[in-house]
């Protein structure tokens, strides 16, 4: 691969990321200034920007453009990455485009393919649905190559929910807990290095372990992986008292993630296919 990358949001999946593609040539764009100068002392040429305020014409020919930024925290539609698509002059030879398997909403528990329907529920899984949308008149419009991945939630090393857990903050009784669906940080780096190289345009893959858990389950794994007390139990009726909205958010969707598509058609072998394996690697 000789395309330069540019990474947009080049945070905990990203830096890990750009690590792995050197010494390919990767740029980034960031928030902030600290993020820019922590990257370049890493030899990451990186330049911090406002892209809810940005207004300048973007010319990327010859680049492989990943974007992992998140959508703007409220509304229903993503604002940032269609300001940054419209402000596009010169389109880049790719983009991979980091989505979320919430497009899928409740599936009460049923596996989930790339063929299902996006039923999205919360907002912010409507906002990673417009993304998805927005590339898909961008891609085809521009002659370039788009793949979308619809991932699970990421974990690895710094990204355990251990002060939740120190906190003792409850989680709902087993009895009543969603399936829930991961993916190591690790994993996830390999599958973006292999749609940046080798992605079909339009292809679709969803990013998960394959080892689905009722939500309970991880929480208890990480609670003793960490050495930590398990959480403690609550019954629906205390959860809109004691239980934050957007937790709330995620207890009423169930689903399992089938990742057959990516391994198989993407050809990516997951290092980690288990949350046991994941977690002795993250601790």
């Amino acid at each position: 691969m000789t395309d330069r990358v540019l990474i947009v949001g080049c945070g905990y999946t990203g830096r890990r990321l750009a690590a792995a593609l050197a010494p390919r040539p990767v740029s980034a764009i960031v928030r902030t200034g600290a993020s820019a100068a922590a990257l370049h002392a890493s030899g990451i040429r990186a330049e911090a920007l406002d892209l809810d305020a940005d207004l300048r014409a973007h010319r990327l020919g010859g680049q492989v453009l990943v974007w992992l930024v998140p959508p703007p925290p409220t509304g229903v539609v993503d604002t940032r990455l269609r300001g940054f698509l419209d402000r596009v002059e010169q389109p880049p030879v790719a983009i991979v485009l980091l989505s979320t398997t919430g497009v899928y909403g409740d599936c009460a528990g049923a596996w989930v393919d790339e063929t299902a329907p996006l039923r999205p529920q919360a907002d912010r899984a409507l906002r990673r649905a417009d993304a998805e949308a927005a590339l898909g008149v961008f891609a085809p419009a521009n002659g370039v190559r788009a793949v979308v991945l619809r991932v699970a939630g990421i974990y690895g090393p710094g990204r355990l929910p251990a002060a939740r857990l120190r906190a003792r903050e409850p989680v709902i009784d087993d009895a009543h807990a969603p399936l829930t669906n991961r993916i190591h940080v690790d994993d996830l780096v390999e599958t973006l290095i292999a749609a940046i190289q080798r992605g079909p345009d339009g292809a679709v893959y969803n990013v998960a372990d394959g080892d689905p858990q009722p939500m309970n389950a991880y929480f208890d794994r990480v609670a003793d992986a960490l050495g930590l007390p398990r959480p403690p139990r609550i019954a629906p009726g205390e959860a809109d008292a004691r239980i934050s909205a957007g937790m709330r958010s995620y207890l009423a969707e169930s689903r399992r993630i089938d990742n057959r598509r990516l391994r198989e058609e993407l050809g990516v072998r997951l290092r980690y296919p288990t949350l046991a394996a994941g977690l002795a690697n993250s601790t």
